[in-house]
């Protein structure tokens, strides 16, 4: 496959896969959308104890009281990552603008680049063994 046609379905795959997923789940929810700042969310925010909705984006300990099932042991440890995480974006002055420009953008972006330049080694290893 050429670089650059493995490289466009490397990016657009997972974008493609996420609206397929999303949208198909659309069709099964039966709860009211959550609306905030002018946008229509697929899930409600109603406090549901068998199923996360944004009510769990804003209420983490209803989150970890009612859908964690493994990790409970690991909070004293992973509360402070995620914790230290939401100060570190809400310490740029725009939470909302943050988190999209470093987990939406960002860290994706990073990812695809790292992906696609271990696949470029990958080739330049392959033609070296064969020419040498």
């Amino acid at each position: 496959m050429k670089p650059k046609a493995r490289t466009a379905i490397i990016v657009l795959l997972p974008f493609v896969l996420m609206i397929i997923v999303n949208e198909s789940f659309r069709l099964s929810i039966k709860e009211l959308s959550y609306h905030k700042y002018g946008f229509t969310t697929i899930n409600s925010s109603d406090k549901i104890s068998d199923k996360c909705t944004w009510n769990c984006h804003n209420n983490t300990s209803f989150c970890k009281e009612h859908h964690v099932k493994f990790l409970k042991k690991s909070f004293s440890k992973t509360d402070q990552i995620y914790y230290g995480e939401i100060k570190l974006l809400k310490s740029t002055g725009n939470y909302g603008l943050a988190n999209i420009a470093i987990l939406v953008i960002l860290i994706p972006f990073l990812i695809f680049y790292f992906i696609i330049k271990g696949l470029n080694i990958r080739n330049e290893i392959k033609k070296i063994k064969q020419n040498g």
